[in-house]
Order: C-alpha cells, then sequence, then structure tokens
C-alpha cells in the first residue's frame, strides 16, 4: 500500500533557554498564503505580515513553499479548512508544500456562537489554528494601524514586526 508524502506541521516556537540571547528582530519567516474560499482575508494578511498572496490558488514552484489556510470564521467559511486539510493529509496538495497553520479570521466583531466555536475546536483538534479579531481599521483599508493583542500569536508566527 503506497503511502503519501509526509507532512509537517509546525507546532509553536518553543520558549528559549534562560539566559539565551534573543535576537532584535527575528528574520520574517516567508508563508504562502492561501485561501480556503473567496473573501478569506488572503491578501489583507499578506499586506499586513508579508508573505506571498496566493488568492486560492496554490503556490508556484518560485513561491514560499510554507502555507497558511485562510478562512473566515462564518459557517461557510469554516466548512472549507478541513477538506483543505485533508487534502495535506492524503498528499494531495502539489508536492513540496508543508502546511503550517489554518488563520481564522473573524467575519464580524463580538463573539463567535457556539456552534462555530465547536467547529473551531474540532479543527484545532488536527492543526495549530491562529485567530484574527475583527479589525474594523483594515474593513476601512487602513493596515497600518497596530496590529490587536489577539493576533499577536500570527505576528510571531510570521516574522512580522508591528
Amino acid at each position: 500500500m503506497r503511502q503519501g508524502p509526509e507532512i509537517w506541521i509546525r507546532g509553536p516556537v518553543g520558549v528559549p533557554e534562560p539566559g539565551s540571547p534573543e535576537p532584535a528582530h527575528a528574520p520574517a519567516r516567508r508563508f504562502s498564503w492561501v485561501g480556503t474560499h473567496g473573501g478569506a482575508g488572503v491578501s489583507t494578511l499578506a499586506a499586513v505580515h508579508g508573505g506571498h498572496d496566493s488568492g486560492r490558488a496554490w503556490p508556484g514552484p518560485g513561491d514560499p513553499q510554507s502555507v497558511l489556510l485562510v478562512a473566515r470564521t462564518h459557517a461557510s467559511g469554516l466548512e472549507t479548512v478541513v477538506p483543505a486539510v485533508e487534502m495535506f493529509r492524503r498528499g494531495e496538495a502539489p508536492y513540496g508544500l508543508d502546511l503550517d497553520a489554518v488563520v481564522l479570521v473573524a467575519n464580524a466583531p463580538g463573539r463567535l456562537p457556539r456552534p462555530l466555536s465547536q467547529r473551531i475546536r474540532r479543527i484545532k483538534s488536527v492543526i495549530d489554528v491562529y485567530r484574527v479579531p475583527w479589525v474594523p481599521e483594515w474593513r476601512l483599508g487602513n493596515l497600518s494601524g497596530r496590529l490587536p493583542r489577539e493576533a499577536e500569536p500570527l505576528a510571531r508566527l510570521t516574522g512580522s514586526t508591528r
């Protein structure tokens, strides 16, 4: 029985040993942002955090091979995440791509309804998930402001320095 390629899913960055020097700025990692559906927020995330905006297409040969899948937190957006993750697990994604994490972008301000939160917990059980809260300034096209505290884990992952 032939197995697909081994998939590497990166976990959170480890804590440095006490006393070890921290670099002033970690170099930004190169990612390709891939939307699992239209309007997921790929272009905004690429503009804010850097990396390659793949839209809804797989990265090409010259693009970063580390993939961050992006979806909105509404029901139809969350439904697209597991099939995309499964493509990697089954070896159906293009050869050489590494799935790093899923990035879920808030589709509205406020708390999610319980059924959507439960879907996110199921997704988190199979892959690292980074959440991006609702940012009113982004809706108006202002991407230059300070990142919300809830988005700091994603900023650390991508090495963005805002």
